[in-house]
C-alpha cells in the first residue's frame, strides 16, 4: 500500500518536506504542503482533473505522506493516490508530527504543486476577489473559501498580500485551493487594471464607506461583473487603493456591534453580489 516507510526525522527527505514550511523554500520549489483528509482529498481531485480543476492550471499531488493509523482510517485517499499515480509513504508519528504545522496532526500530508495562474489566463470573469494588503493567513484562506461558496470566478492575492500557500492559509481554503483560479503577486493597480478590461466594476470594501451595500445592490450596480477589493485586517485599504476603485462600499450595521472582521465582511459583499448578478 505504501511505497515507502519513514521512521526518522533525520531522514534527508523528510527535512526536504519539511522545509516547505518555509516560504522560501516553497518559492524555490514551487511547492507546498497540504495537511489534513480534505485538503489532501480535494487536492488528488483537482490533479485528476476533477469538476473543481483550476481553469487553466495544471495541479498535481507529487507525494502523500501518512500514518499507519490515516492510511486505515482514509483508505480512499489511499486508493485514489494509488490511481492516480501519487507515491505514498507510510510514516511515524514521530516524522508526521514533524512534517505536520498542526498541534494535533491528523496523519495525512501531501506535497502538492503551485496552483497558481497568470493573471492574464483569467478569460472572461463576472465575480473577482482582490486581496490588497491582506496579511493574516486565516482570514485570507476563509475569504478564498467564501469566494469558492459564492461562485466567484478567481482570487487575486497582490504582492501586498500573504502568501496562499501558507499552512494556516491552505488549511483555512478548506480545499478550495484548488477549486478555482488563484493569482498571486500582482499589484493591486494591475489588478484593478485587469477588472476594468474585463468590464468588471471595482468596488473598495471599506467600513468607512460613503456608500452602503444594500443602496449599491439596489441602484444596480452589482448586477454586471464586479470586482470586489478588500484591505488590511486593522487598518483596511489605502486611500491611494480607494482611489483606484469605482468607491468604497461599507457593510451596513444595524445593532450596536462596531464593525464586522474582514471574513465575516467578505461573505456579505460576496453573497450580495452572486445574489443580484443571479437575479440580473
Amino acid at each position: 500500500m505504501a511505497s515507502h516507510e519513514f521512521t526518522s526525522i533525520r531522514s534527508p527527505r523528510i527535512k526536504g518536506v519539511r522545509r516547505l514550511a518555509k516560504r522560501t523554500f516553497r518559492q524555490r520549489e514551487r511547492r507546498f504542503l497540504a495537511e489534513g483528509p480534505q485538503a489532501v482529498r480535494e487536492a488528488l481531485t483537482a490533479s485528476d482533473g476533477g469538476d473543481g480543476r483550476p481553469h487553466g492550471a495544471a495541479p498535481g499531488v507529487v507525494e502523500v505522506y501518512a500514518t499507519a493509523e490515516a492510511m486505515q482510517r482514509h483508505i480512499d485517499l489511499v486508493d485514489a493516490a494509488r490511481a492516480a499515480g501519487v507515491p505514498t509513504h507510510r510514516v511515524s508519528l514521530d516524522v508526521m508530527s514533524e512534517l505536520a504545522q498542526t498541534v494535533t496532526p491528523q496523519g495525512v500530508i501531501a506535497v502538492c504543486e503551485f496552483v497558481d495562474v497568470p493573471l492574464d489566463d483569467l478569460g472572461d470573469v463576472r465575480l473577482v476577489v482582490v486581496l490588497s494588503h491582506v496579511r493574516d493567513p486565516g482570514n485570507a484562506g476563509t475569504v478564498l473559501r467564501t469566494a469558492d461558496a459564492a461562485g466567484a470566478d478567481a482570487v487575486i492575492f497582490t504582492d501586498a498580500s500573504v502568501d496562499p500557500y501558507n499552512g494556516k492559509c491552505v488549511r483555512a481554503s478548506a480545499g478550495s485551493l484548488f477549486h478555482l483560479p488563484v493569482v498571486v503577486g500582482v499589484p493591486v493597480a494591475r489588478a484593478v487594471d485587469f477588472l476594468r478590461g474585463a468590464g468588471a466594476r471595482v468596488w473598495a470594501a471599506d467600513g468607512g464607506g460613503p456608500r452602503d451595500l444594500h443602496g449599491v445592490a439596489d441602484d444596480g450596480d452589482l448586477d454586471g461583473p464586479v470586482g470586489w477589493v478588500f484591505g488590511n485586517e486593522a487598518w483596511g485599504l489605502p486611500e491611494d487603493v480607494v482611489t483606484l476603485t469605482d468607491g468604497a462600499v461599507s457593510v451596513p450595521i444595524y445593532g450596536g456591534a462596531e464593525s464586522l472582521n474582514l471574513a465575516t465582511a467578505a461573505a456579505v459583499c460576496l453573497y450580495t453580489t452572486a445574489r443580484q448578478q443571479r437575479r440580473s
